[in-house]
């Protein structure tokens, strides 16, 4: 045997002791890498609900896609099916104007929670290296922390006939739920290591609800209507146990 067979048939060799490693029933595999949330988003202009029900027209917002850690888990349920958990360190969701608020810049920020599970099939089989996943689940979508910057603020008191600071404005939005969907790809590196990359689309729509107060008294609320629909690119290093 020539030293270029002895070599061929060693790299054969760690081939497939490396694709023994691959994912199969009963394993878990934690991966951790850069996530991306990058909104496709459209907001209705605001709206005033007391003490006169007034349309801001031509108001409207737009939100900043954003980066942060991302931390997934997945287990096997079989050879091709596996549930998957995702979640990201939140990060900070900003909001500037458009429209005829675009002259205000920077309107505010919220921090994001946005965890996520997913029933996946990997297509192929356990041996194999490379992988195609597909996945769809549920999205709890949670923001916290929100801040509304000055010249919002300015702007809330002038629409009341107040100089600039005679009020305060406060936001919430609302909680929910949303559907998920996932495309993957996944390579197992041998010695339990491997890289995935998947792109996930959620369809969100939330309402943001705004109280403007002066003297410890409300006196005017509002709201609007936010559609995201985020993109989330994904690309980590993952771990099998």
């Amino acid at each position: 045997m020539t030293h270029f067979t002895r070599l061929i048939v060693a790299v054969a060799i760690a081939a497939m002791a490396a694709s023994a490693q691959a994912r199969k029933a009963g394993d878990w595999v934690l991966g951790g890498g850069v996530l991306h949330y990058a909104p496709q988003d459209k907001s209705q202009p605001l709206r005033m609900t007391s003490p006169v029900q007034q349309e801001l027209a031509g108001s409207g917002a737009s939100v900043r896609s954003a980066t942060t850690l991302g931390l997934t888990a997945h287990y096997f349920v079989d050879d091709n099916w596996a549930v998957e958990g995702v979640i990201g360190v939140p990060p900070r969701i900003n909001l500037d104007g458009s429209g005829t608020f675009a002259p205000l810049g920077r309107m505010g920020s919220a921090r994001l929670w946005a965890p996520s599970i997913l029933g996946k099939y990997f297509a192929g089989r356990p041996n194999d290296r490379f992988r195609v996943s597909l996945g769809a689940g549920l999205s709890y979508n949670r923001f916290r922390s929100v801040h509304l910057t000055s010249a919002l603020q300015d702007t809330m008191s002038d629409e009341m006939g107040l100089p600039p600071g005679g009020s305060s404005t406060s936001a919430s939005i609302g909680s929910k739920w949303a559907p998920v969907f996932n495309l993957g790809a996944n390579y197992d590196l041998g010695n339990n290591w491997g890289i995935s990359a998947s792109v996930s689309w959620i369809p969100l729509k939330v309402r943001a609800n705004l109280t403007t107060s002066a003297d410890g008294q409300t006196i005017a609320a509002s709201t609007t209507k936010i559609r995201l629909n985020p993109v989330v690119p994904f690309a980590y290093l993952t771990y099998r146990f």
